[in-house]
């Protein structure tokens, strides 16, 4: 058996210690159908030295949650784990770059379709009233750039009292849209590729009340035998778009009132790839690592 590392968080955050383990063992059980083993370590061991990583053929920061908390601790692992030359994948640039959503801005510029966004270094009341204004929409979502699982994301809507907008809003850079309605009577759609490959699709809504999909609100996942084909077209020109070599990517799409599909986030560093519903429990992705560590990792770099 070859044994790979998959990054797990924190052991000090317990944020997500009911969810993470889960998703661990779903992993390990595709990679296991390839002769694969998967040795779980947190990722915060390995942020300024990464020797305990260097005898792994390929490491995997699947399950790296919470790092969107600190940041710059996040950026220095990734710096750490290039320059040592560990074979991750994805590849740690990537790791770098997608940890901030900003990176949305630089897909419009290349002609992927985005909800319209507004990026500010610090939210202010001043600065809602001239997203309201310029976007005309009856309610907006901000949220961290540096986000994930819902953190810090609020839902504003035209006349919310000044305390209310400024209540638990990010302190530094943000991103503010409009809402999307369609997120409640659409859904997003998650397309999950692997290698390069679509392998399957799952949609997620909010409950009843509830704007944000994420498990931990209640989001109701129900997987999705053929996507549409505006949103596998997006997803595809998503990836197109990116110079980098993937092992993985999970592409969220959502519809727009017109039917438009348009790119929510790109999730290249740990999403969950719901294998529970993916097809013979994600062995797509345990044949995408077994070719890639059979190929000698090549994402690989110093």
């Amino acid at each position: 058996m070859t044994e790979t590392a998959i990054l797990t968080p924190d052991p000090s955050d317990a944020t997500f210690a009911a969810l993470w383990p889960g998703v661990l063992e779903r992993l390990r059980h595709a990679l296991a159908a390839v002769g694969v083993t998967a040795a779980p370590t947190p990722w915060t061991d390995h942020v300024d030295d990464a020797g305990g990583l260097e005898r792994f053929p390929l490491v995997l920061p699947l399950i790296v949650w919470g790092y969107h908390y600190v940041p710059e601790r996040w950026l220095q692992a990734c710096r750490t784990w290039q320059a040592a030359g560990i074979a991750l994948a994805n590849p740690a640039d990537v790791l770098a770059w997608n940890a901030d959503k900003r990176y949305l801005d630089r897909f419009a510029q290349r002609g992927i379709a985005v909800p319209p966004t507004v990026w500010t270094q610090r939210v202010t009341a001043e600065r809602i009233e001239t997203a309201f204004a310029s976007t005309g929409a009856e309610q907006l979502i901000v949220k961290p750039t540096v986000s994930g699982g819902g953190w810090k994301t609020r839902r504003l809507r035209r006349g919310d009292a000044l305390d209310d907008v400024t209540h638990d809003i990010p302190a530094g850079d943000a991103m503010i849209q409009p809402y999307l309605p369609t997120i409640e009577t659409e859904g997003e759609t998650s397309l999950l590729f692997f290698g390069g490959h679509f392998s399957h699709a799952v949609n997620k809504r909010p409950v009843a009340g509830e704007f944000r999909i994420q498990v931990q609100y209640g989001g109701i996942y129900t997987p999705v035998p053929t996507p549409p084909a505006g949103a596998l077209a997006l997803a595809e020109q998503t990836l197109a778009a990116i110079d980098a070599p993937l092992l993985y990517a999970r592409i969220d799409t959502v519809p727009d009132a017109d039917g438009r599909w348009l790119l929510m986030e790109a999730e290249l560093i740990e999403p969950d790839f719901y294998l529970d519903t993916a097809p013979e429990a994600g062995a797509a992705f345990g044949r995408a690592v077994a070719g890639l560590i059979a190929s000698g990792t090549p994402f690989a770099s110093r």
